[in-house]
């Protein structure tokens, strides 16, 4: 575990793999915040519409989908696959946050 100050730092500029790996979840940790800032106006709306169990079905289906693709980024092993997979992580939310748009 991280001291609290090291935590609050992003790992962004270092040169290291282990702050390569830290920065790639950071990046996915904003994109996942935004996720779910979508979600939370998207959902009732969709609800409203009549739609909204259409939509938490698909979001359902996202959710296992992107977990089967990232999960295989960390077989290879390696110092570099934490990297590998919140990079994914991160391009499967990003994609989904695109995605959730177009329910608005």
């Amino acid at each position: 575990m991280l001291p609290c100050s090291a935590a609050a730092q992003s790992s962004c500029g270092g040169q290291t793999q282990l702050d390569a790996n830290f920065c790639a979840k950071e990046q996915w940790e904003a994109a996942d915040r935004e996720l779910n800032r979508l979600w939370a106006q998207i959902k009732p709306a969709a609800d409203a519409r009549g739609d909204g169990d259409a939509l938490l079905t698909e979001q359902r289906a996202w959710l296992k989908a992107r977990d089967v693709t990232c999960d295989k980024e960390l077989s290879g092993g390696g110092s570099a696959a934490p990297m590998f997979y919140w990079t994914c992580m991160k391009e499967q939310t990003v994609a989904r946050n695109q995605a959730l748009e177009s329910w608005r």
